[in-house]
Order: structure tokens, then C-alpha cells, then sequence
């Protein structure tokens, strides 16, 4: 196959937007999964303003990323699905229940409290749910034919909690570099602290999955390990490596961007992982990006109105970004 064919190029938009949805939404995630370690009602209210004006935005890439996979990918999408029902339907019960506490959380004083831990509670669950969804894909799914074989529980193994810990993990990370980036004072400080653990968890966590992920798939295997590709591989956990060390020495001299960066650049490292361990499947050692195709002459048809939207989507979240760039001012924002 060509290298740069219709499937490949529909691939790489697919895996941009889940990409974009992970960094963009994954530190507003994290912050109401540190909501239980700040417990100040200032530092609440800050930490929440710190994502308003874009929290909903961010949640766009993840519509594209699953429509665009229906679209391009049709037989994929009705094999991934179904092996992932139960992890997918939580994450958006949790991504709903979080949505509708962030607006309640403001317009109560009886039910702060409540709507506060449905603001944690449906951050985690929505986080953690992403993590078993991944592993579930990573870990292998039965294919009968053209459909999923397997049963409903096949998503729930140590493999996946494992994934779901590294998630959730990772996201908190991002939400804790995020306040890093945007506040000052105390809840900076704070935030520092909050940190520093969170890389050694993160990083850890990188280290098992990519210690258990070898042994789940042959191919795994061979693309990690065996020569010529393990010349190709070897740089990415180098790179982790090097990442972390920064993303700490970051920390200890209190700089305010370096550290959300890093952080960035720890995930990015992780995607290129998985796309090494995947590529050119898109149900992992199962269905390649060809086979799983929609009709050549169907995505062009999508892909021209993805080069449309896409750039729209690009201008308005980064048009948001630089308005409410710099830090957050704790006596103004989201009432």
C-alpha cells in the first residue's frame, strides 16, 4: 500500500483529534480530579475559572475523533464499539454528570458540597473510563468475522485497571502543571507541590504499561524489540526518560510554562509509543486502516469537509486560548 493513501492520511487526522482531546481536555480532567486536594472554596473557585472560558471547546476534538472514526472507518468503529460499550458509556455519563455540576456548582450554597464531589466523581469516572477503554484496545479484541466476537466483560482486566491508573494518573498531572501555569500565591505553591508526586506516578505508570504491553501481542513484540525496529524504538523511552528529568528539574526551580509543556511532551511521547505499537492497524493485530475502510469515493467526500471544519475548530479554541491567556485573576471570572 501506498504510504500516504486516503486511509493513512483519514488515520492520521483520527489520531490528531483523539491526541487534541487527550492533552486539551485531559488537564481540565485533572483539575476535578485535584479538586479533593484543595479544599479552600478560593482556591475552588480559582481552579475552576482557570478552565471555563474553554472546558466545553475541548470536548469537540472527541466528537471528531469518534465520528471521524465512524466515517472513515465504519468496520473499525462497529468492531471497536461493542468491545468497549460498558467504558465508553461511563465516560459519558461522567463527562455529563461533570458538565452539569461545573454549572450548578455556582448557582447553590445549600448543595455546594454535593455538586463539588459530582464534580470529582464525574471527572474520575470519565477519566478512568478512558484509560480501561484504551486498554481494552490495546489488550486485543476477539474479531468474528466482520464483528466483535468477544464477550461483555472482555474489557475488564488487570491490564486495563493498570491503563485506567496510568490515565488518571496522567491527567492529574496535567491538571496540577496546568495551575502551575495559570495561578500564583498560595494555590501555586500549592500546586508545585501536588506535582512533584504526580511525575514519579505518571512515569511509573508509563514504565508498567510499557513493561506489560510487549507481552499482549506477538507483533508487539517484534515491532518493540526485534532489529531493524528496535533502532526506531529505542529513542521513544529515552525521550520519556530525558522528558521527566526536565519536568522535575522544572519544578524545583518553580518555572511557571516549562513544567505544563513537559507534561505535554510526556503524553506526546506515549502517543507515538502506541502509534508504533498499532500502526497501520486500527483494531490492534485485527483489521488494518484498508481493510476497515469506508469507500474511497466516501472519505473524500468527509475528508473535504474535515479540511473545512478542522481549521475553524484550530482557529476558535486557539483564538479562546490567547484571550484568556496569562494568570487568572482570583477576584474575577465564572459566576
Amino acid at each position: 500500500m501506498p504510504p500516504f493513501d486516503i486511509p493513512t492520511i483519514w488515520a492520521f487526522v483520527i489520531a490528531f483529534a483523539v491526541f487534541a482531546y487527550v492533552v486539551l481536555d485531559g488537564f481540565d480532567l485533572g483539575i476535578g480530579l485535584l479538586f479533593q486536594f484543595f479544599p479552600e472554596r478560593r482556591d475552588r473557585d480559582v481552579m475552576m475559572n482557570s478552565v471555563a472560558p474553554v472546558w466545553d471547546g475541548n470536548e469537540t476534538w472527541l466528537v471528531l475523533g469518534g465520528g471521524g472514526l465512524f466515517a472513515a472507518f465504519p468496520l473499525a468503529y462497529a468492531i471497536i464499539m461493542p468491545a468497549i460499550y460498558a467504558p465508553v458509556i461511563a465516560m459519558l455519563l461522567g463527562l455529563v454528570l461533570r458538565g452539569v455540576a461545573f454549572e450548578f456548582r455556582w448557582r447553590t450554597e445549600r448543595g455546594r458540597g454535593l455538586w463539588e464531589n459530582a464534580f470529582i466523581g464525574g471527572s474520575f469516572v470519565a477519566t478512568f473510563s478512558q484509560g480501561l477503554a484504551l486498554g481494552a484496545l490495546l489488550q486485543g479484541v476477539v474479531v468474528s468475522g466482520r464483528a466483535y466476537g468477544g464477550g461483555w466483560w472482555d474489557w475488564a482486566t488487570p491490564f486495563t485497571l493498570l491503563t485506567g491508573c496510568a490515565v488518571t494518573a496522567g491527567y492529574a498531572l496535567l491538571g496540577a502543571t496546568w495551575l502551575v501555569l495559570k495561578t500564583t500565591g498560595d494555590l501555586q505553591n500549592h500546586a508545585y507541590r501536588v506535582a512533584r508526586p504526580l511525575v514519579f506516578a505518571t512515569v511509573g505508570a508509563i514504565v508498567l504499561v510499557s513493561l506489560a504491553t510487549p507481552f499482549l501481542e506477538a507483533d508487539y513484540w517484534r515491532r518493540w524489540f526485534e532489529w531493524p525496529g528496535v533502532a526506531l524504538t529505542a529513542p521513544v523511552p529515552i525521550a520519556v526518560a530525558a522528558t521527566a528529568i526536565v519536568l522535575l528539574r522544572s519544578l524545583e526551580s518553580r518555572h511557571d510554562w516549562r513544567p505544563f509543556v513537559m507534561t505535554l511532551s510526556l503524553f506526546f511521547l506515549c502517543f507515538v509509543g502506541l502509534g508504533v505499537s498499532i500502526f497501520p492497524n486500527v483494531v490492534p493485530s485485527r483489521v488494518s486502516i484498508w481493510a476497515a475502510a469506508a469507500p474511497e469515493s466516501s472519505q473524500i467526500f468527509v475528508l473535504v469537509g474535515a479540511s473545512v471544519l478542522i481549521p475553524i475548530i484550530l482557529a476558535y479554541t486557539a483564538h479562546a486560548y490567547w484571550v484568556f491567556r496569562g494568570k487568572i485573576d482570583p477576584d474575577a471570572g465564572y459566576h
